[in-house]
């Protein structure tokens, strides 16, 4: 986790406001605070906070809108959505439009605070001029674009390689497959979600011990796929 990582909390309840600040302040995270959607669009945008705890139903502009602002304008600020409401649509939709994670109210203050560290973590660097990526016996060089198990290197298409990168580059986030084909296919192609499930089982073969019982690449039923490093 980043040390002394920002947290932006859009909270319009003011008392779980206030209990939310003081309680991750003490975790050892700085946090500022946004009463409602506009003003935590406004500060996720000029203040680049390290990640964003969103709740839905905000006055003005809901939590929905929120996260669909951030992705259109290509920030990638992880976001944990806080909703009292558990419906597996507002799930499926907050997920599918670049949410990170999904937490249903109420919850504890030690699921909320781990749920904050994983989303913060990021791929490790090796200390060299490449970034490295490592999880179970794959090395990945990211600017590279190499792959390599147990020292032997994986021969990947450009496609899978595409595919790849941009997973690991954005680890323990949700993502669905239409937002995988806009990054990866672009937006012009013209395939469907399938194309992604197929790819995704080829990199399994090729990377996971187990690709019937993948552990890194792993499957978020109904919303997309998730990197776990």
């Amino acid at each position: 986790m980043v040390e002394r990582a920002t947290v932006l909390v859009v909270e319009d309840d003011r008392t779980l406001a206030r209990g939310l600040v003081m309680n991750l302040e003490i975790e050892g995270f700085h946090v500022v605070h946004a009463p409602d959607g506009e003003a935590g669009l406004r500060l996720a945008i000029d203040e680049a906070p390290d990640l964003v705890l969103l709740d839905l139903m905000l006055p003005g502009m809901d939590g929905f809108a929120v996260v669909a602002a951030l992705r259109e304008r290509a920030r990638d600020t992880p976001v944990l959505v806080l909703s009292a409401r558990g419906e597996i649509a507002d799930k499926v939709t907050a997920l599918g439009l670049g949410a990170d994670g999904y937490i249903t109210k109420p919850f504890s203050l030690v699921e909320l605070v781990a749920r904050v560290r994983a989303a913060l973590r990021r791929p490790t660097w090796d200390g060299s001029r490449d970034r490295h990526v490592r999880f179970g016996d794959i090395v990945v060089a990211v600017d590279r674009r190499e792959v390599e198990r147990r020292g032997q290197p994986v021969t990947l298409t450009a496609r899978e390689t595409d595919l790849l990168l941009y997973l690991v580059t954005h680890p323990d986030r949700v993502i669905s497959r239409e937002r995988l084909l806009d990054a990866v296919w672009a937006y012009d192609y013209d395939g469907t979600s399938r194309t992604v499930d197929n790819f995704i089982r080829r990199l399994r073969v090729k990377l996971e011990a187990d690709a019937r019982r993948p552990r890194h690449i792993v499957t978020v039923h109904g919303a997309g796929y998730r990197f776990e490093p």
